[in-house]
């Protein structure tokens, strides 16, 4: 009786899947872990299978070819998925491409190279994106200024910056930090990589840093940044041709007429902002969106995702795709923008209605693209020098975390795509 129930069991299978030639991962709420789907998606790629990318279909789901490997990985990371004939798939794609529906199909064709830009010294938990690319398991080499000024940018296709600081100021933490172990070990890891490479001041190094970074994007490259690493990214162009750095930083004062020096016609973001050089002063200029730390409102905190045209602009479409369209906000070293100091012809993803603040931001420059998104860390609200990291087993659905993701995914769309 046993072997006639395996038998049977085995034939059902069989059924089940003579007609299976298409796999879709849902990515609306029926998904059991979007975060670790992004990583199996990339994980299909890299075995050199490609992926459409059903934008705006069900949350911005995914569908690949059915294989035995594919469905045991996807078992293995929790990932939700549904089984589809040829039949079924081609209704999915036919629908998805009437001129009267706001979706499209972008074929994903190879895993991008992943390369995070990471001080020595800085765990994972301090960087929400290493963490996301962690969970998701999705490998990234991590390189820093030495590589970077070497030229090792060629060796890789998307590049994250996060809680750094461009302009040589060590994240203005001097105040406050001045005698805590780790900002000391900071600054003189900072100091020493200035000598080595021939430099005076970490300043003069993190400029070229940024221009080399600049150069990567221009010549096709694929640029992610949060928190600090927005502005001071920025700023540290427009002020190549001046001193903004107090004593504390390189031992001598900044330039007095730094403000009216600044050149924004090096910037890619941000315009006629004035830079903040008060050691005291724990911002970099005016073009963040400081909440009031005495009336923080975190369950009235939202942003809101802009609408696009799949058909027509894919690329805003694809980094916006996500299960929810109004995401919590959350606060970092560089919360958000003030909309007044982004340049005309930068795309705005995601702002606060009501205000001019800017969250979630894409620009292109020469072949590649840039992409800013203010705060620290989606799930943890108002992060803290020693807080604990962030489980993301805990938030395997978070909206905002998801954004991070659709990033890392980007690169991998068809050329003809990306150059529309």
């Amino acid at each position: 009786m046993r072997k006639i129930i395996l038998t049977a069991i085995i034939i059902a299978i069989n059924i089940a899947t003579s007609f299976a030639n298409r796999v879709l991962i849902p990515m609306d709420l029926a998904q059991n872990d979007h975060l670790k789907a992004y990583g199996l998606i990339y994980w299909q790629l890299t075995n050199h299978n490609k992926v459409d990318w059903l934008l705006n279909y069900r949350s911005g789901s995914f569908m690949t070819d059915y294989s035995q490997e594919f469905i045991a990985e996807a078992r293995i990371r929790g990932v939700s998925f549904e089984i589809l004939s040829d039949d079924e798939a081609e209704s999915i794609v036919a629908m998805i491409k009437k001129d009267d529906v706001n979706m499209d199909d972008v074929v994903l064709e190879k895993a991008p190279r992943i390369g995070v830009y990471v001080t020595p010294g800085i765990q994972p938990w301090d960087d929400a994106v290493r963490m996301a690319l962690e969970y998701a398991e999705i490998k990234y080499k991590v390189i820093w200024d030495e590589e970077v000024l070497r030229g090792d940018l060629k060796d890789i296709d998307w590049l994250h910056v996060h809680h750094e600081d461009f302009t040589g100021q060590y994240g203005k933490f001097w105040a406050n930090y001045q005698n805590q172990p780790w900002y000391i070990q900071q600054v003189t890891i900072n100091e020493n990589m200035a000598r080595k490479l021939g430099y005076k001041k970490v300043s003069k190094m993190k400029l070229d840093v940024v221009k080399k970074m600049k150069e990567f994007i221009a010549n096709g490259g694929y640029m992610f940044g949060m928190c600090s690493a927005t502005d001071t990214w920025d700023i540290a162009l427009a002020a190549m041709n001046t001193d903004i750095c107090d004593v504390p930083f390189d031992g001598d004062p900044p330039d007095p007429n730094a403000n009216q020096k600044l050149d924004f016609s090096q910037t890619l973001v941000f315009e006629n902002f004035k830079v903040i050089t008060d050691p005291y002063v724990y911002e970099f200029s005016d073009i963040d969106v400081r909440p009031d730390p005495y009336n923080l409102k975190p369950e009235s905190d939202f942003f809101t995702l802009f609408d696009f045209s799949a058909k027509y602009d894919p690329i805003p479409t694809m980094l916006t795709q996500d299960h929810a369209n109004i995401i919590h906000g959350f606060l970092g070293q560089t919360t958000a923008f003030h909309k007044r100091f982004i340049k005309k012809n930068v795309i705005i993803l995601g702002e606060k209605e009501g205000t001019d603040e800017v969250k979630y931001l894409l620009t292109n420059f020469g072949k590649g693209f840039l992409v800013w998104y203010g705060g620290h860390d989606p799930e943890d609200y108002q992060h803290f020098v020693g807080d604990p990291p962030t489980d993301l087993s805990l938030h395997k659905n978070s909206p905002g975390y998801r954004l991070i993701l659709n990033n890392v995914l980007f690169p991998a769309a068809k050329k003809k795509v990306l150059k529309t």
